[in-house]
C-alpha cells in the first residue's frame, strides 16, 4: 500500500509539486511541505460518487433547482466530513506530521486553505478541506460534472511569524487574518512561479497585490 503522505521530496513531480521541487533545487528556501494524494481512495471506499450522485437527483435540468441545490450542498458536505478514513491511513498521516505544526493545508494549485495548529487538527482540516468542493459555488464552477477534481493535497508547516500573528490577533478573527495573509502571499508567489511556467492562476481569496513580507514562505517568491 502506497504512503499516503510523502515529504515533498518523495512525491510525484507535477503540477505546483514539480514547481515547488525546481524552486528548492534553484536554491530557494520553501517551508517544509508534505503531499497528501487520498481523496480518491477516500472517495471510492466511503462509496461517496453514488451517494452524492443520488443527492443531486432532480437539481440539474432545465433550470436549476436552487433549493434542492442548496440542500444537496449541505448533505454531501456533511457526506465527506462523516465518513471515514481507513484507520491505518489515519495513522500513517498523523506520524509523519509528528511534533510538527503549525500547518496550512490546500490544494495544489490553489491559495486558500484550511489552518491546523496540530497533527491531529490537520487530520480534521483535511476533511474540511476536502468538504469545501462542496461549496455552492465550487459546483457551479465545475458543472456538469459533480464530482471534483481529485487534486493532491500540500500540508505546510507555517511556523514562526505566521503563528506568532495568530496568538497576537487573539481569537477567531485573529486567527482567519493571519490565514489570510499566508494565503496572499501563497498567491503572489504561485502566480509568479505559474507566470514563469507558462501557466495561471485563479483569482479570489486574498488580493495578489499586496506585497509579501520577507521570510521563509509555503512557495518561494519566484522561479528566477
Amino acid at each position: 500500500m502506497a504512503k499516503p503522505v510523502l515529504p515533498l521530496k518523495e512525491a510525484p513531480a507535477s503540477g505546483e509539486v514539480a514547481l515547488l521541487r525546481l524552486l528548492e533545487a534553484r536554491g530557494q528556501e520553501v517551508v517544509p511541505t508534505w503531499v497528501v494524494d487520498l481523496e480518491a481512495e477516500f472517495y471510492r471506499l466511503a462509496n461517496l460518487p453514488e451517494r452524492i450522485t443520488a443527492l443531486f437527483q432532480g437539481v440539474f435540468g432545465v433550470r436549476i433547482d436552487e433549493e434542492r441545490l442548496l440542500v444537496a450542498a449541505e448533505e454531501a458536505r456533511r457526506a465527506v466530513r462523516e465518513s471515514y478514513l481507513l484507520p491505518e491511513r489515519a495513522e500513517a498521516f498523523l506520524e509523519a506530521l509528528k511534533g510538527r505544526g503549525p500547518f496550512l493545508l490546500r490544494y495544489a494549485g490553489e491559495a486558500e486553505g484550511e489552518r491546523a495548529s496540530t497533527p491531529q487538527e490537520a487530520l480534521f482540516a483535511l476533511k474540511r478541506l476536502w468538504a469545501r468542493r462542496f461549496e455552492v459555488e465550487a459546483i457551479l464552477e465545475r458543472y456538469p460534472a459533480l464530482l471534483p477534481p481529485f487534486t493532491p493535497v500540500l500540508v505546510q508547516e507555517v511556523a514562526g511569524e505566521v503563528a506568532e500573528a495568530a496568538v497576537q490577533a487573539g481569537g477567531a478573527a485573529g486567527q482567519t487574518a493571519c490565514l489570510e495573509e499566508v494565503e496572499g502571499r501563497v498567491k503572489l508567489a504561485l502566480a509568479a512561479a505559474l507566470r514563469t511556467a507558462g501557466g495561471s492562476v485563479s483569482k479570489g481569496g486574498c488580493g495578489v497585490n499586496a506585497k509579501p513580507r520577507p521570510s521563509k514562505l509555503p512557495l518561494a517568491e519566484s522561479l528566477a
